[in-house]
């Protein structure tokens, strides 16, 4: 388990950095896009992904890492977004990357209590499968925004972006014992 505390903490930071970059760049312009809208972000990615692992060619010279760092990015801004709802006011570096390490650290204490009762059964899997469970994720969101966010038994939007947080960075664990990352830091 130290091991993917280790791997987990190394991949926040990573993707915490690309995170903090881009809003240098672009500020937090993605503060006026609607849930919903972020949500399609994240199926576009995770068909993306899907796309690469079906594909024997592709035209876009971009590996799976890269999308699943947005998969774990966008998915944080959801979380952001379902908590402060979508607008057009400039939200300062320092509070969104706190905002940012808030919701990642959530996904962080979720995966240990997984990880404690189902131990890391995720190291067998496939990475096919965690795009597959991604996507699933994604489709069970895009259902629960058509239902208006309510649900009769099933966890609601946040907790299946969690999910997602945390599939990829197993995926991303899994793609970094085996490949090298695709872009540099």
């Amino acid at each position: 388990m130290n091991k993917t505390i280790e791997q987990y903490r190394q991949i926040q930071k990573i993707c915490q950095s690309i995170f903090a970059q881009k809003a240098e760049d672009y500020g937090t312009s993605w503060r006026i896009l609607r849930p919903s809208s972020v949500t399609d972000q994240l199926l576009i990615k995770a068909f993306r992904i899907r796309s690469i692992e079906e594909q024997s060619e592709q035209l876009i010279d971009e590996m799976p890492d890269v999308e699943y760092v947005g998969l774990i990015n966008y998915s944080i801004m959801a979380l952001i977004q379902l908590d402060l709802g979508s607008g057009d006011k400039e939200i300062e570096k320092q509070e969104i990357v706190g905002l940012y390490n808030n919701y990642f650290n959530k996904a962080f204490e979720l995966m240990l209590k997984k990880n404690h009762d189902y131990g890391e059964i995720w190291r067998q899997m496939r990475m096919s499968s965690f795009t597959d469970l991604i996507l699933s994720k994604i489709l069970r969101i895009r259902r629960i925004e058509k239902n208006q966010g309510k649900t009769i038994i099933s966890e609601g939007a946040a907790s299946n972006y969690l999910d997602i947080i945390n599939y990829a960075v197993f995926a991303l664990i899994i793609w970094s014992e085996n490949k090298a990352w695709s872009f540099k830091f």
